[in-house]
């Protein structure tokens, strides 16, 4: 099947979310049943970059909530990452004149990868991931444009593994790069 980078994006969107249900669907299944005109982008890369943060602190084996008494600069860097997804996620969008919210992603992202943390503490982190974010995102260092080239790669190799019945990968295969990664980036923070 033929599809736009932003169709693509929208039946990702949709087939995670239909995972997340704990429901099953093949791509023409839900391409069929997803109106894909009426998905947010905004939403849908809100949720993606959650959920694929989501699942590669669980992939790593890493404990936020344990972070959150002990190490609460961990979780900024985890919300930097999340931010980095979301980046890779919408820049092919850019391309159409779409102009990602940042702003918006950021705290969005921020209550979803951290409901129930006190409002305090949310801005903190978010204050935290955004200047993260803008350190590896201005970086010229090689280290860093190699990392911001591989989360890029890996982010779209996602998307290809579950939105096309040809990708030489699935996604299962996908996910723990996604957690290497970020163990990369916590060992970096970790660094400094």
């Amino acid at each position: 099947m033929q599809m736009t980078y932003e169709q693509r994006l929208k039946l990702l969107y949709q087939l995670c979310q239909t995972t997340a249900s704990g429901q099953q669907a093949t791509l023409d299944e839900a391409s069929a049943a997803a109106a894909l005109e009426d998905t947010d982008l905004e939403e849908a890369t809100h949720y993606l970059a959650s959920l694929l943060t989501f699942q590669a602190i669980q992939s790593a084996g890493r404990h936020p909530a344990d972070e959150l008494q002990s190490d609460f600069d961990m979780l900024g860097v985890y919300q930097c990452f999340a931010l980095l997804i979301y980046a890779f996620l919408w820049m092919p969008l850019t391309q159409s004149g779409q102009t990602p919210d940042y702003a918006r992603a950021q705290v969005t992202i921020a209550k979803t990868l951290f409901d129930g943390l006190a409002p305090e503490l949310l801005a903190e982190l978010i204050e935290s991931g955004r200047h993260k974010f803008q350190l590896i995102a201005e970086a010229e260092a090689e280290h860093w444009q190699t990392y911001r080239e591989n989360l890029d790669k890996v982010t779209i190799s996602y998307m290809i593994a579950r939105t096309d019945d040809d990708s030489p990968h699935d996604a299962e295969e996908v996910v723990p790069l996604f957690a290497q990664l970020l163990s990369q980036l916590c060992e970096a923070f970790t660094a400094d």
